[in-house]
């Protein structure tokens, strides 16, 4: 399973949505960059593959970080998703 995270601004807890192929993480992650340098902005839709009925929208511009993480036990190792326990995890 692989975790897109996303800052976004005035936000303080990251949106996070899940894919469970590499191959579609990283397309997912190329595409919102993508939306990241669009000019004018546009609205970003994602959903989840773990929690099919988990949906988000969003305006583009107000999007300030992405990350793509493997979640590998995660729960279980008592990692929190987002930026802050990648940070501690280095």
């Amino acid at each position: 399973m692989y975790s897109l995270d996303l800052t976004l601004k005035y936000s303080p807890m990251p949106v996070s949505v899940q894919r469970k192929e590499e191959e579609a993480a990283k397309a997912l992650y190329q595409s919102v960059l993508e939306a990241m340098k669009a000019d004018p902005a546009t609205i970003v839709e994602l959903t989840c593959e773990k929690d099919e009925d988990k949906k988000v929208a969003f305006v583009s511009d107000q999007i300030s970080a992405v990350i793509l993480n493997k979640r590998s036990g995660a729960a279980a190792s008592g990692r929190t998703p987002g930026f802050f326990a990648t940070q501690n995890a280095e």
